[in-house]
């Protein structure tokens, strides 16, 4: 996103460029309580997933909820449209899915125009898949799929192609990596959630922690920081960004990384030495990186 020079590449004024000023789907004149949707959005889906009231409003919280989703929706097409545009079939999974509102969302917006797309949703709660697959069959949503299981329990079919999670908790993110490294992913999109496995292995002693508050804050930041080397190392290029303004929502950040070459490239043996210099130096050991420096 941001030159060595400290200048924002070409690409990223180009996307901005494209997908906030120029793409008619963002200069719509559909707007629900100044909330502004895509053209296309169904009224009649956001009903089903309670995000409007059945007189068609919004209240806060689903006010704050949909502009979560439609933002991320925005950050993960380019990568889906240019992951598909190379390949027949495209899996995407969308970790932690809850009442799956960023799966049904994505794929009323962007995979239903897809063809040789699938999503696929996991979820732990099987009220909430069973809740799930009615809506999908009642809106001829032919191409979801609802998997109830534990995240580090679940066995997939096939690649999970791009990774998704919407505040997946603690490490539930980690879980999702985890996961679509093991089923050969090509990128991920995730918003992470409540770190606290690393703020709970670090020492009061050191400046940085010494105060709750900053030890609480840090280790959430080191725990992204973690991820994003873990990624690198992977041969992933990492994009870190916020997802919406502080005001909708403090667990903001975006994590999208796209897979552009292996293990033993020289950049990613750069990352590996920098993650393994980096849990050396605050002594932590999180779960995401059991057994990988063996």
């Amino acid at each position: 996103m941001v030159t060595e020079q400290g200048r924002l590449s070409n690409s990223f004024i180009k996307d901005f460029v494209r997908y906030f000023f120029l793409d008619v789907r963002y200069k719509n004149d559909m707007k629900i309580q100044g909330e502004e949707l895509w053209e296309g959005t169904s009224t009649a889906l956001l009903k089903a997933l309670h995000i409007l009231t059945r007189d068609g409003k919004l209240n806060l919280d689903s006010r704050r909820k949909l502009k979560q989703v439609h933002h991320l929706t925005r950050l993960i097409e380019p990568t889906i449209n240019k992951l598909a545009s190379k390949n027949e079939s495209l899996n995407i999974v969308d970790v932690g899915a809850g009442k799956s509102y960023l799966g049904f969302i994505l794929y009323d917006l962007v995979l239903q125009n897809l063809t040789g797309t699938k999503l696929t949703a996991i979820e732990s709660r099987p009220e909430l898949i069973e809740t799930s697959k009615k809506l999908a069959m009642e809106s001829n949503f032919n191409r979801m799929e609802f998997i109830c299981s534990k995240v580090e329990e679940v066995a997939l079919s096939e690649n999970a192609d791009v990774v998704c999670t919407l505040h997946a908790c603690d490490t539930a993110t980690d879980d999702a990596i985890l996961l679509g490294l093991k089923n050969h992913a090509r990128a991920f999109a995730l918003v992470p959630c409540c770190q606290a496995e690393i703020a709970s292995q670090l020492s009061l002693h050191h400046a940085l922690t010494r105060h709750p508050l900053h030890k609480r804050e840090f280790g959430s930041h080191l725990t992204n920081v973690i991820r994003c080397l873990f990624l690198n190392a992977h041969g992933f290029k990492v994009t870190v960004t916020e997802l919406v303004g502080w005001e909708h929502s403090m667990k903001n950040e975006f994590i999208l990384a796209e897979k552009i070459s292996t293990p033993d490239h020289p950049e990613s043996l750069k990352a590996r030495a920098q993650l393994q210099e980096l849990v050396n130096e605050f002594q932590v050991k999180p779960k995401l990186l059991v057994g990988f420096f063996d």
